[in-house]
C-alpha cells in the first residue's frame, strides 16, 4: 500500500514537472509575467505619488481598486493629480485594454471552435444515454428521419445521433426546425473511435442504413454495413441493432454477428412489384400494414407475463376485450428483443446440467432458436413461450369512425 502511494506521488511530481517545463519554454508565459509585473508596478506608483495629492487615493486598497477599474472596466474611478500618476494610470488603461481584448478574443475563439466542431460533427458527445444512433446517409434521408419520429413518438430530436461522412449535407439538415437539437458525429461509422464519440456504449438502439454518402459500389455498401454491425456488437453486445442490406448475399454474415433485425431492401421491392403485378391490390394492403403511423397498421405490443406458459386461445380471449385499444390479434413474435444474450444464458444453463443427453438436447434447441420469429394465427392450443410479444392489425381511427358513420 505504501509502495503504491509512493508511485502515485512520483507520477504526480513528474506530471507537474513536465507541465512546468512546458510553461517555462513557452514565450507566452514570459509575456504574461511581464504584463502582470507592469500592472503591479504601475499600481505601486499610483499609490506612492497620489496619496498626498488629494486625488482620493489614500490607502493601498484605493490604489488596488483604481487598478481594477482601469484595467478591467477601462475607466478611472479617481482622477490622478500628478504627472507621474497620470502616466501610470494611462499605462494601466492601455495595458488593460489590449490585454483583456486579447483574452476576450481567445475565449471567443474557443467557443467558436467548440461550435464549429459540433456543427462539423468532430466533437465527442457527452452525457448521452439511451439514445438512438442512425449510421449512414443516402438521398431522401429526411424522409427516413420523419418516419422514425412518426413510428417512435417517444423519441425527440435530442435523443438521435447521426453518424455519417456526409459532412457537407448535415448543416442544412440540422438547421431545420424539425431537427433542432439533433446530434451529429462526422466520420466513418465502421471506425470504433467514431462510434465511441457517439457514445455507443450507452446507446439503446442503432439503425444502420445503406450508406451512399460517397460513390460506393453495391458490394461496398453492404460490406460496410456488415463491418459496422460487427464493430458495434463487439463494443456493446447488448445493443439492439437493425441493419439494411441491398442484397441477401451478406445476410448470413449479419446473423453470425447477432444482428437483431435485417432489412433486405431490394427483396422487399421485388416482392412488392411481383405482388402488384397480380392486379389484386396487394401493394395497397402492404402499404397500409407498414404504415408510418405509430397507431395503425401492423403493431407489436407486450404480453402480460401471466400469459407466458398459457395457450394462445386464452390470449385471444383477453385481447378481444381490449380490441378497441389494441386492434385485432393476428399472431405472436417469438424470442423478441435483443435475443442473443438470452441465448447465451440458455447455453450456460444447459452446460450446467449434469445429464449429458439433456445438455446435447438443450444445446440443439437453443442453437435452433431464431430471434424476432413471427408466427401468424397459431393454433388455439399453442403454448406461449417467454419473451414473446403480440402482433396486432389496427386501422386508423379516423377511417374507422368514417366507416361507422356511413
Amino acid at each position: 500500500m505504501k509502495e503504491r502511494k509512493t508511485k502515485k506521488f512520483s507520477r504526480t511530481v513528474k506530471h507537474f514537472s513536465n507541465l512546468l517545463h512546458v510553461l517555462l519554454r513557452s514565450p507566452a508565459t514570459y509575456i504574461y509575467i511581464a504584463i502582470i509585473s507592469l500592472i503591479f508596478a504601475m499600481t505601486v506608483i499610483v499609490y506612492k505619488v497620489e496619496t498626498q495629492t488629494g486625488s482620493g487615493i489614500e490607502t493601498k486598497f484605493d490604489s488596488f481598486w483604481f487598478m481594477c477599474v482601469a484595467v478591467f472596466a477601462g475607466y478611472f474611478d479617481y482622477v490622478c493629480e500628478s504627472l507621474v500618476g497620470r502616466a501610470a494610470a494611462i499605462t494601466l488603461l492601455i495595458t488593460g485594454t489590449f490585454f483583456f481584448s486579447y483574452i476576450r478574443g481567445k475565449i471567443t475563439t474557443v467557443f467558436i471552435d467548440i461550435q464549429e466542431k459540433k456543427d462539423r460533427g468532430l466533437k465527442k458527445l457527452k452525457y448521452m444515454k439511451g439514445h438512438f444512433i442512425i449510421c449512414g446517409w443516402r438521398p431522401g434521408f429526411e424522409d427516413i428521419l420523419d418516419t422514425v419520429f412518426q413510428s417512435n413518438p417517444d423519441i425527440t430530436p435530442d435523443m438521435i445521433v447521426l453518424v455519417n461522412d456526409a459532412t457537407e449535407k448535415m448543416p442544412a439538415l440540422l438547421s431545420h426546425k424539425d431537427y433542432s437539437g439533433m446530434n451529429f458525429v462526422s466520420g466513418d461509422f465502421t471506425d470504433i473511435s467514431v462510434l465511441n464519440r457517439a457514445c455507443i456504449q450507452d446507446a439503446k438502439r442503432v439503425l444502420v442504413i445503406s450508406d451512399k454518402s460517397h460513390d460506393y459500389s453495391l458490394l461496398e455498401i453492404d460490406s460496410r454495413a456488415v463491418l459496422a454491425v460487427l464493430t458495434i456488437k463487439t463494443v456493446n453486445p447488448a445493443l439492439y441493432v437493425v441493419a439494411e442490406l441491398l442484397s441477401e448475399k451478406f445476410q448470413s454474415h449479419l446473423k453470425l454477428v447477432h444482428c437483431d433485425e435485417i432489412i433486405l431492401t431490394q427483396d422487399y421491392e421485388y416482392s412488392l412489384l411481383a405482388t402488384a403485378s397480380s392486379g389484386l391490390g396487394y401493394s395497397e394492403v402492404i402499404s397500409a400494414l407498414i404504415s408510418d403511423d405509430a397507431d395503425s397498421g401492423l403493431l407489436i405490443s407486450n404480453i402480460p407475463k401471466d400469459f407466458y406458459g398459457k395457450v394462445y386461445a386464452d390470449l385471444k380471449e383477453y385481447f378481444h376485450a381490449h380490441r378497441k385499444q389494441k386492434g385485432v390479434l393476428v399472431g405472436l413474435l417469438l424470442n423478441s428483443g435483443n435475443f442473443h444474450h438470452r441465448r447465451t444464458e440458455a447455453l450456460r444453463e444447459a452446460q450446467k446440467n449434469p445429464d449429458i443427453n439433456k445438455v446435447i438436447d438443450n444445446l440443439q434447441k437453443v442453437k435452433s432458436l431464431k430471434s424476432n420469429d413471427p408466427i401468424f394465427v397459431p393454433a388455439n392450443d399453442f403454448v406461449i413461450p417467454k419473451n414473446s410479444k403480440a402482433i396486432f392489425v389496427r386501422g386508423k381511427a379516423e377511417k374507422q369512425s368514417e366507416r361507422k358513420s356511413i
